[in-house]
């Protein structure tokens, strides 16, 4: 009787580890900047860069190396996906209305834009959540410790590296990671 018990209470264990284990990137979804449905499964087979983004920062002109990034391999499986979020010192308060008239008039961004989520806190979007736990990501666990961090998720959607706002986003990490 007693095996029976602990082989039971082992097997609920397990059951429990396992879903709290690490989640596909694949399973997330999101709203674009207009309001539309995003799944992540779309992205399979591309290489994919993650920003969290804001207008009102000192890194705000990396929309521009971020634009040329995109433009120079978007047809080499590589995607930009920009998430404003006014977690560090307010600097997006405006609107997704607003955030996507700044973006395309002030930097000509063509690459995906998000609706504004929060990067950190008790109201962490499922994103980042996913990108900061190595208990989801299988990877690593990080921070978001400004606006313009950013996250490489390769062709199979794993969490490859997490790069910080004064790296520039054309780089030679992140270059040589797209080209190989």
């Amino acid at each position: 009787m007693k095996t029976k018990l602990f082989s039971f209470v082992f097997t609920l264990m397990i059951i429990s580890f396992m879903s709290t284990a690490q989640t596909s990137f694949y399973d997330l979804k999101s709203k674009t900047i207009d309001g539309k449905d995003f799944n992540f499964s779309d992205l399979k087979g591309k290489k994919v860069l993650i920003v969290n983004t804001a207008s009102k920062c000192g890194y705000t002109p990396q929309y521009e190396d971020l634009e040329k990034l995109y433009q120079l391999y978007k047809d080499k499986n590589f995607i930009i996906i920009g998430f404003p979020a006014n977690n560090f010192m307010h600097q997006e308060p405006g609107t997704n209305a607003d955030i996507k008239e700044f973006c395309t008039k002030n930097y000509g961004v063509t690459f995906q834009m998000m609706e504004k989520i929060s990067v950190k806190g008790d109201d962490m979007d499922a994103i980042y959540k996913w990108l900061t736990q190595k208990a989801l990501n299988g990877k690593l666990d990080s921070s978001v410790k400004w606006n313009f961090q950013k996250y490489m998720i390769d062709e199979n959607g794993n969490l490859v590296d997490v790069m910080y706002s004064a790296d520039k986003p054309t780089g030679d990490k992140i270059v040589s990671w797209i080209t190989k």
